[in-house]
């Protein structure tokens, strides 16, 4: 228990201290005085009756004295808290419509409504990627701007996993991630309040580095959830004047999230992808926060304070 106001706890209990020295005094001299007056000493219950009177005063006053100090405990409260980074695939296959409206029309509403589900306490920033990672909103918990960032996102180009999960980190650590030479892992540090949440159909058209990017992510203790849109069974997508098949490519972003003690979320239809935000689990930091007790303390000391009157009366017949 933390205690705000010293001075007026040592007050109060000084005070509490002096009116119980002056109760034992009174008493004696009471005592003292009734034995040279040859006068027999009250009974057991009036005498008890009123000590108990006098002694529950003074204690209400002590108690008083602590709740004016404003004592409070610290106990542990889980939240969630951290970081958020939402990997937008909007390469080229993202346009499809076998989820409707599109690949990517549909893993933008998830993210929003992902973003609108999240506490104050969490930090979201969006990485749209390519080939190549894109940093579009850096981590806030400004939610309306990282909400905004998502709604401009529109598709094209390639896709490139290893990239989007390098930038994602990049974006966690606030400075530039890349694998050293011939694939080495380096070492970012460890930042286990952070996720990496992946929208994508996992059309990987350079899956080399997914596994050394996952790598670096599972040695830096960031979780990575993988989101699949789109359909096994695919359709056919213009992209720059071609015609190409496209399907949804499980194994590739199963293969990200496990890696990493992350969890592969599938989502075959704008329904599914609408649950998406209470699906993925965060971490839940514990902290410690004061809980004010001057209430429960004050409580206490006004229990006190009547039943010292109520013994008063009971005894004297008066309250004073």
């Amino acid at each position: 228990m933390t205690i705000a106001d010293p001075a007026f706890l040592a007050v109060g209990l000084l005070v509490a201290l002096a009116l119980g020295w002056a109760a034992i005094v009174v008493t004696r001299r009471r005592t003292a005085a009734l034995a040279l007056a040859g006068v027999a000493p009250d009974g057991w219950w009036r005498g008890r009756g009123r000590i108990a009177g006098v002694w529950c005063t003074i204690a209400g006053v002590a108690v008083l004295a602590v709740a004016v100090a404003g004592p409070a405990a610290s106990v542990p409260v889980s939240h969630a808290s951290g970081t958020v980074i939402l990997a937008m695939d909007v390469s080229g296959s993202m346009a499809a419509t076998d989820v409707a409206p599109s690949r990517l029309g549909a893993a933008k509403q998830a993210a929003v409504s992902f973003v609108n589900a999240q506490p104050a306490t969490v930090d979201i920033g969006v990485v749209a990627f390519q080939q190549g990672g894109l940093e579009a909103a850096l981590p806030t918990a400004d939610h309306a701007t990282v909400t905004a960032a998502i709604q401009r996102l529109q598709a094209g180009g390639g896709t490139s996993l290893g990239e989007a999960i390098l930038a994602s980190l990049s974006a966690i650590t606030h400075k530039t991630v890349v694998l050293g030479a011939n694939g080495a892992i380096p070492s970012i540090g460890y930042w286990p309040s952070a996720t990496i949440v992946i929208f994508s159909d996992g059309q990987d058209e350079s899956a080399t580095g997914d596994a050394a990017a996952a790598a670096v992510a599972q040695k830096a203790g960031v979780h990575i959830d993988t989101v699949g849109v789109g359909t096994a069974a695919g359709t056919t997508v213009e992209v720059e004047g071609y015609h190409l098949f496209t399907a949804l490519d499980e194994a590739t972003l199963k293969s990200i999230s496990q890696a990493t003690g992350g969890a592969y979320h599938p989502a075959s239809d704008a329904s599914q992808l609408n649950g998406i935000a209470s699906s993925i689990n965060l971490r839940l930091t514990v902290t410690n926060e004061p809980l004010p007790l001057a209430g429960a303390f004050i409580g206490l000391a006004l229990a006190l304070l009547a039943a010292g009157a109520l013994l008063t009366v009971a005894r004297t017949g008066r309250v004073v």
